[in-house]
């Protein structure tokens, strides 16, 4: 058990996430090491001072330019985009650990048989001309479409036949210009060792407690109560996250409670709030 006061939290969350004393990522690798340190940056097109991601960065990492991120995600492929909680950016090497929403996304395609032939003709699409967006082809198509593993949904046919593509990870975006996206096969941007991966948690608690360290790592402090951002995008039910974290989860030796000022949080020593 470790005893904090508040303002030893505070100090704590503040050195965690690169915001007090000097910088401690650099550049265009610190941007990398960084994302990998917090696990995933939000990704939010809303453009008002910068997007979300942008601003994550600017304030953590020295000398950081837009381009940069632009180079890590689509030329070096380094990063990836990809749904964590919500629409993300995460690195490639954690492609495998979401297998399971791939698996399920592929499954929940069998509720719109109509899409199989509007596939087909993506497929082709992207053969013959290379990366689309959903103003490139237009589809035909009567049904409103809903994600499996985030909230896109809607009665486009384009753009949801190329968001469950996305989902199932055949595709990947390509790039985007401005809020919209461009999709390729994924296969020719992501590593076969990766993209081919088995699912590396076999279990669901395994899977679960990853998950839950993972956010906790990102954040720096968690408290045992309810936890909404696990529960509405980790398959938790929401009682089960009224009631705090898994005792086993809490138990890991990845992580510890606190008490004192600031009773029932839990610390992972590692991460930034750039993920929460």
């Amino acid at each position: 058990m470790i005893q904090l006061t508040n303002r030893q939290a505070r100090q704590f969350l503040l050195l965690k996430h690169g915001l007090l004393g000097e910088y401690q990522f650099t550049g265009k690798q610190g941007v990398l090491d960084f994302v990998r340190q917090v696990g995933c940056i939000q990704y939010d097109p809303i453009d008002v001072c910068g997007k979300n991601a942008e601003l994550v960065l600017q304030s953590r990492i020295k000398g950081f330019t837009k381009n940069m991120l632009a180079e890590l995600l689509y030329q070096d492929r380094s990063l990836v985009d990809y749904p964590d909680k919500n629409l993300a950016i995460i690195p490639v090497e954690d492609w495998p650990y979401f297998e399971r929403y791939r698996q399920a996304a592929r499954q929940h395609a069998k509720r719109y048989p109509e899409m199989e032939a509007l596939i087909e003709q993506v497929r082709a699409h992207i053969q013959n001309h290379g990366a689309l967006s959903s103003d490139d082809l237009k589809l035909d198509g009567n049904f409103t479409w809903q994600s499996a593993i985030h909230w896109s949904s809607g009665n486009n046919s384009s753009r949801s036949v190329l968001e469950q593509m996305y989902s199932t990870g055949e595709l990947i975006i390509h790039h985007k210009k401005g809020t919209r996206k461009y999709y390729d096969i994924a296969g020719k941007y992501i590593q076969p060792n990766l993209l081919n991966a088995p699912e590396p948690l076999e279990g669901e608690h395994e899977h679960h407690k990853w998950r839950v360290l993972r956010r906790i790592g990102a954040v720096g402090l968690l408290w045992n109560r309810a936890i909404r951002c696990l529960a509405e995008h980790m398959g938790i039910e929401s009682g089960a996250a009224q009631r705090g974290f898994p005792p086993t989860v809490v138990r890991s030796s990845h992580c510890c409670c606190c008490r004192g000022t600031i009773e029932g949080y839990t610390v992972l020593p590692r991460g930034g709030l750039a993920a929460y």
